[in-house]
């Protein structure tokens, strides 16, 4: 009798692992990333060709380098901006604005401008709780300068964080999705 109940045992043992050990992700268990392989930032003057940047880079992290185009602003002059992000690894290609756009109070994107660009970001669009997004953005340039725009995805920041429904990126906390670093001539 031992033997059997020994033997049982191990079976539901067995059992219970295999069936455990295969179970799918939960949802819940945190966020599944979308890897982000091109960022265009359409910049749009009043008057005047649009400027665009973009961030390729098919093979995701890691392999090649990607490539990254800057632009040329003009001095003293508003630009309407607007941000789409694709996944290019696959066929066909996702279009990953629309998903951030559906969970726009998960996401916020940070502009900084550095090294000495006359640039100033401020936010055109809000998600449903009135905090900013960024998907849609307004560039206003000084004077002649160059330098370097970061624009940065966070998923799930702190949006209540001090400074962050300004911009400010040091108390957002979350993951970044993405982080490009565009070279930016104002003249």
């Amino acid at each position: 009798m031992k033997l059997n109940h020994k033997f049982l045992l191990a079976i539901f043992a067995i059992l219970f692992i295999s069936i455990t050990s295969c179970k799918d992700k939960d949802p819940d268990d945190g966020p599944v990333e979308e890897l982000i392989t091109n960022l265009t930032y359409t910049l749009t003057p009043i008057s005047g060709d649009p400027v665009t940047l973009t961030f390729v880079d098919t093979d995701g992290d890691g392999g090649n380098d990607p490539v990254i185009a800057g632009g040329t602003l003009s001095a003293n002059t508003t630009y309407i901006g607007s941000i789409e992000l694709r996944n290019e690894s696959v066929t066909p290609g996702e279009d990953i604005t629309a998903e951030i756009f559906a969970e726009d109070e998960d996401h916020q994107f940070f502009f900084s401008a550095s090294n000495g660009l006359n640039a100033t970001v401020t936010y055109s669009d809000q998600d449903g709780d009135g905090n900013p997004v960024g998907l849609s953005s307004t560039i206003t340039t000084g004077d002649a300068s160059s330098g370097t725009l970061t624009v940065t995805l966070r998923h799930e920041p702190n949006k209540s964080g001090s400074g962050v429904a300004d911009g400010e990126i040091a108390n957002a906390g979350g993951e970044t999705d993405i982080e490009v670093a565009f070279d930016i001539s104002i003249q």
